[in-house]
């Protein structure tokens, strides 16, 4: 068992679509990226009572909803949706797929959002994995679970897009262990759609919990143990998902 203070390890590896995106964000005409947070404290709001709060949830039930809104910095949800929003809008995502490596496979009937993954280079991704980070130690303290890094990306779901029922993680693989999403949109009503609805861990059939992705809402969840599914958008949606892994950083070809 690791160390309760060991420090997530996480080393980005450049990929072309980043780098191409990085340059994206500075430079698409009539879009003012929102790279710095307000109000005096721009450091994230976890406490311990809290922490306490996260693990309680994930041993009782597998699962939580969650409002980070006064957890985060003000502006930092604003700052994030406007660095999705230019990604989607410069094409910089790529087209989501199942599983990873060489069993990767992008089936549409399955899932249809398009993703980015973040790199911590930004002012507003350097201050959520801040936050991510405290949490990863938070529940290391608490639950003992060999957490060791996390990772995270960016998700759009346009107008008609979903991603059926599944897993974050297989049984025994031990990489991803708790998964976490946060939404980015603003004024979201029941007519929009994109809903995540979550499932018993004990019962995969038995609806639990269905989460409207409103800006600051979250989900957290055991990765291998709680089937969840997005329901079709009816206009564009945004979100983050991270998993927390107890594997090491795989090294790049």
């Amino acid at each position: 068992m690791h160390s309760d203070t060991d420090q997530a390890i996480i080393i980005p590896f450049p990929d072309p679509v980043l780098e191409r995106a990085a340059d994206q964000l500075e430079q698409v005409a009539g879009d003012e990226l929102i790279s710095t947070v307000t109000g005096a404290d721009v450091q994230p709001a976890v406490d311990d009572f809290w922490l306490d709060e996260l693990a309680d949830g994930l041993s009782e039930s597998a699962w939580m909803e969650l409002d980070l809104t006064r957890r985060l910095p003000a502006g930092l949800l604003a700052a994030l949706r406007n660095e999705v929003a230019i990604l989607d809008k410069t094409e910089a995502m790529n087209r989501a797929g199942i599983g990873r490596g060489t069993d990767l496979v992008k089936d549409r009937s399955v899932r249809r959002d398009k993703i980015a993954w973040l790199d911590g280079y930004s002012e507003p991704q350097r201050l959520l994995f801040e936050c991510l980070e405290q949490i990863r130690e938070g529940l290391n303290r608490r639950l003992y679970l060999g957490l060791k890094r996390f990772e995270a990306h960016y998700a759009t779901y346009h107008p008609g897009d979903f991603y059926k029922r599944h897993l974050d993680s297989f049984r025994g693989r031990a990489s991803r262990v708790v998964s976490l999403v946060l939404y980015l949109n603003e004024d979201w009503g029941l007519e929009d759609g994109g809903e995540l609805r979550v499932f018993s861990a004990a019962d995969s059939g038995q609806m639990v919990g269905q989460v409207r992705p409103e800006a600051g809402r979250a989900v957290l969840f055991l990765s291998e143990q709680v089937p969840h599914e997005v329901l079709p958008a009816r206009r564009t949606r945004y979100s983050i998902a991270c998993w927390f892994r107890q594997d090491e950083v795989p090294l790049p070809l």
